[in-house]
């Protein structure tokens, strides 16, 4: 069995939009040229602002968005290979909002127990022993079982998400921004509870996030992306301990802290996020850093492979 689980390259996804009245259509590069490797059993977190290509690069890794091109390989496959169902039973996602994501019409156990009947599970007398179990493991009571998603907390209906996420023991999930719905109280118990299906289960996550403490505590590794592009990418103690890039260092100092004193921190990156329809030229981060020299604005950086890690900017090429 290979050791790496998910494989992308050169990985591009162009949708064409109105520009406006009489101008036409104009591409935009939701993701642009990504190369990307998770190993198995880690956890890749990727982080950026809003629009920066994340969610479109996980629906690229579910089979939900075509890519425009590049390629990509699961567990040693050509993703476009894979039949829908091969591709189900290998990745699985947790969506952001349990209380959208879950069939309020649906009793719990018949939600768990919906990638079995769909994905055509061997002996269905074994399908509710199969709920129980994972439900059980995922912290739920098996009184639960025949409850409705009206009738849970969030962390309660998170789980069931989760479960029914895990129920066919899936080689990588996909976990998107998991616990931003959540009470502040009950994200900590479902971080906690991902560690340890990680563990139990040899799982693979990818966590979209824009919770760096989130981030600082679930990820073995992140990948940080600006408009479509992967800009660093370093394990999580390495990035966080000493950023490269500096965008990845402006995301760094934005995190508010307890101490009043130190009032709202200013990164310096102004209210305006580029136009993706429009970037810049060069570097497209270039008009908000804060050491951007001249080569900057000419030419787009490569990425540049490090002792512990990869960063595309100027200053370390």
């Amino acid at each position: 069995m290979s050791d790496t689980v998910l494989e992308a390259r050169n990985l591009t996804c162009t949708f064409m939009i109105s520009a406006g009245a009489f101008r036409g259509r104009r591409p935009l590069h939701a993701v642009n040229g990504v190369d990307l490797t998770v190993a198995r059993g880690e956890v890749l977190a990727l982080v950026g602002e809003s629009g920066c290509g994340k969610t479109t690069l996980a629906k690229i890794f579910l089979g939900l968005q075509e890519p425009s091109g590049g390629t990509v390989r699961l567990n040693g496959q050509p993703l476009s290979a894979l039949a829908r169902l091969d591709r189900a039973r290998f990745v699985q996602p947790i969506f952001q909002d349990p209380y959208s994501s879950l069939n309020p019409r649906k009793t719990i156990g018949e939600i768990i127990a919906l990638p079995l009947r769909v994905q055509g599970a061997p002996n269905p007398a074994s399908w509710r022993s199969q709920v129980e179990d994972i439900m059980a493991l995922v912290g739920l009571r098996p009184q639960l079982h025949d409850s409705y998603p009206n009738q849970l907390s969030g962390g309660q209906r998170q789980r069931v998400a989760i479960a029914r996420a895990l129920i066919n023991k899936p080689g990588l999930v996909i976990c998107d921004e998991p616990t931003s719905a959540l009470d502040v109280s009950v994200q900590s118990q479902i971080l906690n509870l991902l560690q340890d299906l990680r563990r139990d289960l040899n799982l693979t996550y990818i966590v979209i996030s824009h919770n760096l403490a989130v981030v600082e505590h679930i990820a073995t590794r992140v990948a940080v992306m600006y408009l479509g592009r992967i800009v660093e990418e370093a394990d999580t103690e390495t990035l966080f301990a000493r950023p490269r890039h500096p965008y990845t260092a402006a995301l760094l100092e934005s995190v508010l802290t307890p101490d009043p004193s130190l009032g709202i921190p200013n990164t310096q990156l102004g209210a305006t996020f580029p136009n993706p329809v429009d970037p810049p030229s060069g570097c497209a981060f270039h008009p908000r850093c804060r050491r951007a020299t001249a080569v900057c604005a000419e030419r787009a950086p490569r990425p540049v492979s490090l002792t512990d890690g990869t960063v595309a900017c100027h200053l370390y090429d």
